[in-house]
């Protein structure tokens, strides 16, 4: 792909939809050339972009830098991407009398390829061009669920699979042994150590509270608008049920479907294939607000929901009063260790939460993250474990 720098006849300040593709873009230039950039900082690189204008090279050179070159080693990838990525220079160092395009060639491999560590340069005069070679892997990371075809939605699922989706530990009303002294002496091991000793208690043992994973309970959007993404979060559903102990997986569209028994099978074929034909309204109308509240009142309220981390996926569409939703989703937080909201819509460029459930459930939700990829889905495990 081709892009060039504005031209210096016509610098304006850039809208924040253009600062926002240009941060897009070349994050991906640098996710290519081995540097791990998370969504949050592109989302802060095109906020810096809007700030100073891409007329200010050192400006945009130091928000990138600050923004996206997060260790020592990333300095010289980064300065090697933004030259061929940002600069108006030709090789000898005068300005151009015109502004040159400058060419990003990207190349995906068949198969992984780990000789290739990083960006080539084309040659060796500097000439302003640089190729970058992705693996399918690392591209199929990146894309759009909206955007996979069948095959890609299969190499999703392993990629998926490997995914740990750990929270936060709770104290368990069990004890255990300790390593320091507590309040609670373990008077039979106290005992059994007296015994090796003749009968003196001269090593004495305590116990302490066990630590146990907090239940996950996952709500996933399976309406109409959700279409293109649900067939892969469902996918992701089925990852963490089959990978955990402690996870419980819902369906949301017209009503509300339990669907953990279904993917509790390690094939993935045999697990969609049972969770399809469970959930009987797949595709059709979203009352959100509805479904919540058979939630709370058959499983969240009753301990489903206590002291759990609770996700619900989906676009924030919703057919149903959003005061209904403004209510269930206020009295589901209120019992819950964590409340997360994974919208595939939240990528967008200028997005804003401005449908009726969304903007209803926004001040209730503990994180708010986007859910259109796997690196996004890498993400929530992120803020899940937190």
């Amino acid at each position: 792909m081709n892009w060039a720098p504005p031209s210096t006849a016509d610098r304006s300040t850039p809208q924040r939809s253009d600062s926002a593709e240009i941060a897009v873009a070349f994050t991906r230039v640098l996710r290519g050339a081995g540097m791990k950039v998370p969504t949050s900082c592109t989302h802060t690189f095109a906020e810096a972009l809007c700030a100073v204008g891409l007329d200010d090279r050192d400006g945009v050179y130091w928000s990138g830098r600050a923004t996206l070159a997060r260790r020592p080693e990333d300095i010289e990838v980064f300065d090697r991407a933004f030259k061929v990525f940002f600069e108006h220079r030709r090789s000898t160092g005068e300005d151009a009398e015109e502004d040159d395009p400058l060419s990003i060639t990207i190349a995906v491999d068949a198969e992984d390829d780990e000789s290739d560590d990083g960006p080539e340069t084309a040659d060796a005069n500097d000439d302003p061009t640089i190729e970058l070679r992705f693996s399918t892997t690392e591209v199929l990371r990146h894309k759009d669920f909206a955007q996979y075809s069948s095959d890609e939605l299969v190499l999703a699922q392993e990629l998926m699979s490997n995914l740990r989706l750990v929270g936060s530990p709770r104290a368990s009303l069990r004890l255990g042994p300790s390593a320091r002294q507590t309040t609670r002496p373990d008077i039979r091991r106290t005992m059994q150590a007296a015994i090796r000793s003749g009968g003196e208690p001269i090593e004495r043992h305590h116990r302490q509270p066990r630590t146990r994973l907090r239940r996950l309970v996952l709500l996933l959007d399976v309406s109409g608008s959700m279409e293109p993404y649900a067939r892969a979060l469902l996918r992701f559903v089925h990852a963490a049920v089959a990978g955990r102990q402690k996870v419980e997986a819902f369906a949301l569209g017209t009503r509300l479907t339990r669907i953990t028994r279904e993917l509790d099978s390690r094939d993935p074929d045999v697990a969609l294939a049972a969770a399809s034909e469970r959930v009987i309204d797949w595709s059709g109308g979203t009352r959100l607000g509805d479904g919540l509240r058979e939630f709370n009142d058959e499983w969240g309220v009753r301990g489903l929901a206590r002291n759990s981390i609770v996700v619900v996926l989906s676009d924030g569409w919703d057919r149903g009063d959003p005061e209904v939703l403004d209510a269930q989703m206020e009295r589901l937080h209120r019992v819950t260790h964590r409340l997360v909201w994974v919208n595939p819509l939240k990528v967008t460029p200028g997005y804003a939460p401005l449908a009726r459930g969304m903007a209803a459930a926004l001040p209730h939700l503990d994180a708010f993250v986007e859910g259109h990829s796997v690196s996004a889905m890498e993400e929530l495990c992120r803020v899940i474990s937190e």
